[in-house]
């Protein structure tokens, strides 16, 4: 759904700040009306550009005070396999396959140093398809801003 307009951007931006943000406060916040507002949230939820609603949790007020970035080699033929169990590692937030040095760049959330350990030695590194591992401890963490919808800049129609 590449389709989108300023009105579809600004609504992006404002659930991105808000996301429990009332139909009637959007629409008076975008000057349009609740109707309309409906109808454009329905779209881009249906489109898929609105993956879903969640609560942003600070981890070291939850009790996941120790974060880090793990790198993994794999072999390539186990992406999906593996993929599959890393999903299901409690504490794994993230996990993406990159191009580069290394295959999967993921982030782990764990109570404290001993637990961040058995997670990567106990659990990750013992599976199979993973050839290393690399742990890239966090020391400091800014809260995280919203993304926004109008980035990176779409060259308009000369």
């Amino acid at each position: 759904m590449a389709d989108l307009d300023q009105i579809d951007r600004a609504i992006l931006a404002e659930l991105g700040h808000d996301g429990r943000m009332s139909m009637r406060q959007l629409a008076q916040r975008l000057h349009i009306s609740r109707a309309n507002a409906y109808a454009r949230v329905e779209r881009l939820q249906s489109g898929g550009v609105i993956r879903g609603y969640r609560a942003d949790i600070d981890p070291v007020a939850s009790g996941l005070g120790t974060s880090a970035y793990l790198t993994l080699t794999l072999r390539q033929s186990e992406w999906r396999r593996v993929k599959d169990q890393l999903q299901a590692v409690p504490g794994v937030v993230h996990i993406a396959l990159v191009g580069g040095e290394f295959d999967v760049i993921m982030l782990v959330r764990a109570r404290d140093n001993e637990d961040l350990r058995r997670v990567v030695l106990d659990q990750i590194q013992e599976m199979d398809g993973v050839i290393s591992t690399r742990t890239l401890l966090v020391f400091e963490e800014p809260a995280p801003s919203s993304v926004r919808p109008d980035a990176p800049h779409q060259p308009e129609d000369q």
